[in-house]
């Protein structure tokens, strides 16, 4: 209450008007959260201690600092606003419940919906490493994360066989399938499903995120007649491994090794509605015993892309590997299972990993790009270890 004569500001001042978390405010600046959130119908209808706006944030944070509590997690988000004097109001660290149901009330929709408004594939032109003869390397893989052993997720998203006990894994498991720049480390699009969904089934939600200009890798798990159209049709290059038992009729010899050839799908039996490919075969020198490694490509003129570029070019598919294991090892931390008992709030984690993932890789690029460095060669648990020392004193000051 105001002392006599004290004049009372003519604004209430609000906690989430102060958070600043730094990189992920920068990244998801306030005005972009408060539309996404207003966009899927999570704005709250009265005043709350813990806003969406905040809680959007508090998500955030809590994928940053994986693993710590509830409470130590919001201290963060106003550590430094009452060290500057940014911050004279009152704010009681919520209870874990308390938070819980903010969580709850949030949902996934705005995570994911921010995601697909932010995150898009980083590079520039002066980027190293990003670019093939003028196409944008991209990848796709999937993996699955351990979440809280709970009866709404095991039903929910099931688990993996096992060779023991009663035949089932110890977790539930959540499946998650990306897009990746595999020269910036940069995800562009994801899905999320049960473990008992292939991978395969997940990525075809994702082809419409391709564009023209952009050169697809995949490993031979994808190759599907349906797919491969579906993913040509979008204008993008690709470039996928074929399983060693695909036949693959030569249909024309080119000069440095490669063929054209054909794939059909399987119910087409007459082979009459083709898909025109590329082959190109090789060895791993010291593999040899292993058989070819064999190719299928898009680019059809060896002028535009000869056979031994794209051998090795295909090995950049490695990356998108390297992308799941910053978000799986790294950031979220080895062997630790998603917190949340709920799948609605297993997708919104998933979300926030994958948001403050791609707000950490923008600032590696823009670090690259200014020194002319390759993205690759700045070291991912560095640069968090480096986010995470200066969160809590930039919540001190405006982004």
């Amino acid at each position: 209450m105001p002392r006599a004569g004290q004049v009372k500001p003519p604004v209430e001042e609000r906690l989430s008007d102060r958070i600043a978390l730094g990189v992920l405010t920068r990244a998801f600046p306030a005005e972009l959260v408060d539309e996404v959130v207003a966009e899927t119908g999570r704005v709250e209808c009265r005043s709350r201690l813990l806003p969406a706006r905040v809680v959007v944030y508090f998500v955030l944070a809590m994928c940053l600092f994986s693993g710590q509590a509830y409470e130590e997690v919001a201290r963060l988000l106003t550590e430094g606003l009452a060290w500057a004097g940014r911050w004279r109001g009152r704010w009681d660290v919520p209870s874990t419940g308390a938070i819980s149901r903010a969580r709850a009330r949030l949902g996934p929709e705005p995570l994911r919906a921010l995601f697909v408004r932010v995150c898009r594939p980083v590079a520039t032109p002066d980027t190293v490493g990003a670019w093939y003869r003028g196409r944008r390397v991209v990848a796709v893989d999937g993996t699955t994360l351990d979440v809280a052993d709970t009866p709404a997720n095991d039903a929910f998203f099931g688990r993996p066989g096992s060779g023991r006990g009663e035949k089932k894994g110890a977790f539930p498991q959540v499946r998650l399938v990306v897009l990746a720049e595999c020269g910036t480390h940069a995800v562009f699009a994801a899905a999320t499903g049960a473990c008992t969904v292939a991978e395969t089934v997940l990525a075809d939600t994702l082809l419409p995120r391709l564009q023209q200009g952009m050169l697809l890798l995949a490993d031979r798990n994808f190759l599907s007649f349906d797919r491969w159209k579906a993913a040509a049709g979008t204008g993008a290059d690709l470039l996928w491994r074929v399983k060693s038992n695909a036949v693959l009729p030569v249909c024309e010899q080119y000069a440095d090794g490669s063929y054209r050839s054909e794939i059909y799908a399987a119910r087409d039996k007459r082979r009459v509605h083709g898909q025109l490919v590329r082959v190109v075969e090789y060895t791993i020198a010291g593999h040899e015993e292993a058989g070819p490694i064999r190719l299928v490509t898009t680019i059809l003129d060896p002028e535009q892309a000869p056979a031994q570029e794209l051998a090795a070019l295909y090995h950049e598919r490695w990356e998108v590997e390297g992308v799941l294991d910053e978000i799986k090892v790294h950031q979220r931390g080895a062997d630790v299972v998603l917190r949340s008992r709920y799948p609605e709030g297993v997708e919104q984690e998933v979300y926030g990993f994958l948001l403050v993932h791609h707000a950490l890789r923008q600032v590696m690029h823009q670090a690259a790009v200014e020194t002319g460095t390759d993205p690759d060669r700045l070291s991912f648990t560095r640069s968090l270890r480096v986010v995470r020392r200066q969160v809590p004193a930039q919540a001190a000051f405006s982004p």
